[in-house]
């Protein structure tokens, strides 16, 4: 039987747990009591994309609370303001008081947008992170981060509305990702990989051995293994955040270096006609995959990285089944035009989370603009 772990997670505004182990979705009432003892009530967000059962076993675990559900769908359009009050207005019909609870069941943008509601309702109410997508567990569940996206003239900017609003207590319940998809589990995979990327500072330098070592019985679901793979990429998490809870840093500790390569990934992930070796369009993950193919690239162009370390990340991701080229790719002009307006750009002044070897990397507003061009090329088809 698989042995469930925690991580607890701490930081100067808040201190809770994330366990991860099997079948926690059926002791989600038990957990809610515990993280706040106060609540009679929850506001069940679901993923259109789960499975019935997975639905009604969490329905069933919260008998005894007064319980009300909304279902939305995950994709980055619907990750919006308007969802958002979609959310807020479920909130208000189910008269949910301070002490009561948002719970988050899904994917990524499920629990981003659930928690930016949870935090702005009646100025910050109490939520539960049950993260069903292993991408959702290693990254988007922990940390607070909270958000939507903003549809301006521009373009969809990513994250662009949101706030820091820490969850009660984290559920990543590993027999979820059975359901998922193999594309949607590979997209997972890419978050991995980066924690790998930038774990030497935080004591975790074998998260790419475990990887390396484990890559068929993880692809393959063992619940064993994926219980220590999440596990472990939640610890590096939990580590990040407490060095700089609110990403205010950008030292070799800072928050910022989570998002190496998604200068590169939030840029092109919403352009349309895009396709690579798995399909059409990019979820997350795959342009995840695509920005650390770029970052490492433009590392080794400014000798910044040896070749070596970008081939080992290219295998990586073939084994991982996600892509290192796209086509349909616009200029790369176009799409530096784009990263300027990344969140971690200041004044239009683009900065990006450069790899370095032994699992390190910095953030630098010190850039070669022809290298960036030439890193985007690298991964066009």
């Amino acid at each position: 039987m698989t042995s469930t772990q925690s991580v607890r997670i701490a930081t100067p505004t808040a201190d809770y747990e994330a366990i991860v182990g099997v079948d926690l979705v059926t002791r989600l009432g038990d957990h809610l009591r515990e993280a706040a003892p106060a609540a009679t009530a929850a506001l069940l967000v679901t993923d259109a994309n789960l499975p019935e059962t997975t639905k009604q076993t969490a329905r069933d675990a919260l008998a005894g609370f007064r319980l009300a559900e909304i279902d939305l769908l995950p994709t980055e359009p619907d990750k919006s303001i308007p969802t958002w009050q979609r959310i807020l207005e479920a909130c208000a019909a189910h008269r949910l008081e301070r002490s009561d609870c948002v719970i988050a069941l899904g994917g990524g943008i499920v629990g981003d947008t659930a928690g930016f509601a949870a935090a702005a309702y009646r100025r910050g109410v109490n939520v539960i992170q049950c993260p069903t997508t292993l991408l959702a567990m290693v990254d988007a569940s922990v940390g607070g981060k909270t958000g939507v996206n903003l549809d301006a003239p521009s373009g969809l900017l990513k994250n662009f509305v949101g706030t820091f609003h820490h969850p009660k207590r984290v559920l990543a319940d590993v027999a979820t990702l059975h359901s998922l998809p193999a594309r949607e589990f590979a997209a997972g995979l890419a978050e991995c990989i980066k924690h790998a990327m930038i774990a030497g500072p935080f004591a975790q330098p074998d998260l790419g051995q475990l990887l390396d070592d484990n890559l068929e019985a993880i692809t393959a679901r063992d619940e064993t293994v994926l219980t220590e793979l999440v596990t472990r990429n939640i610890t590096l998490k939990a580590a990040v955040v407490a060095t700089d809870e609110h990403e205010t840093s950008t030292g070799a500790a800072g928050r910022a270096l989570l998002n190496l390569g998604h200068t590169f990934a939030h840029a092109i992930e919403t352009l349309p006609g895009l396709s690579h070796e798995q399909g059409k369009g990019l979820l997350h993950g795959e342009a995840v995959a695509l920005g650390l193919v770029a970052a490492a690239a433009y590392a080794v162009m400014t000798n910044q990285l040896p070749q070596a370390d970008l081939d080992t990340l290219l295998a990586r991701l073939n084994r991982a089944a996600l892509p290192t080229k796209a086509a349909g790719l616009p200029d790369p002009a176009a799409i530096v035009d784009r990263m300027r307006d990344d969140k971690k750009a200041t004044a239009g002044t683009l900065r990006l989370v450069v790899p370095h070897p032994d699992a390190a990397a910095t953030v630098t507003s010190n850039i070669d603009a022809n290298a960036v061009l030439a890193a985007i090329d690298t991964i066009r088809v």
